[in-house]
């Protein structure tokens, strides 16, 4: 396994729609279980595969945060949702490509996702709470989209010079 760099924002390739992945092959595998590693590393509790360069549907998350309960990892091979609540939520959502900044984003509190597992095979949930919110946002990032499109033009354009400010400095570390 090994750590992937994480894209930040802006980058091109954050914004862009991304392919379907064609068969589950050992590459595909290899490419969840480093984006877990990577997610767990940095720490977060979702990660799409454009974050870390790679143009494809799939996601990692694993939502449980009590030390106390085993962790669920979870890969999404093409997911997409069948159903959305007409409830929603709330939640101050974060991106580890968009590093320490947090917004209100308002989604639908309970979601259906179909996707495909690393076995190959057709899986269906429905998710709620902080997995419906961190589902929601991971497809987001599938479809090109990012949690500051929701807010306001101009808090979007703040966090936007922030972090091209992050990127210069990182760039002459």
């Amino acid at each position: 396994m090994s750590l992937k760099t994480i894209l930040i924002h802006p980058d091109p390739r954050l914004k862009k729609v991304t392919d379907p992945v064609g068969a589950i092959t050992p590459e595909v595998g290899k490419l969840a279980e480093d984006m877990l590693e990577t997610m767990y590393d940095a720490p977060g509790i979702g990660l799409a595969a454009p974050q870390v360069g790679v143009m494809s549907r799939l996601l990692v998350m694993d939502c449980v945060k009590d030390p106390e309960v085993s962790p669920r990892p979870m890969v999404l091979i093409n997911p997409r949702i069948t159903w959305s609540s007409e409830d929603r939520s709330t939640y101050e959502e974060g991106c580890l490509s968009i590093p320490d900044q947090y917004a209100e984003v308002e989604r639908p509190a309970e979601v259906r996702v179909e996707w495909t597992g690393l076995d190959g095979k057709t899986h269906e949930e429905e998710f709620a709470g902080l997995w419906a919110t961190c589902v929601q946002h991971e497809i987001d990032h599938l479809d090109g989209k990012l949690f500051i499109d929701y807010l306001k033009p101009l808090k979007r354009q703040m966090i936007t010079r922030k972090m091209v400010k992050l990127k210069r400095e990182k760039a002459r570390l």
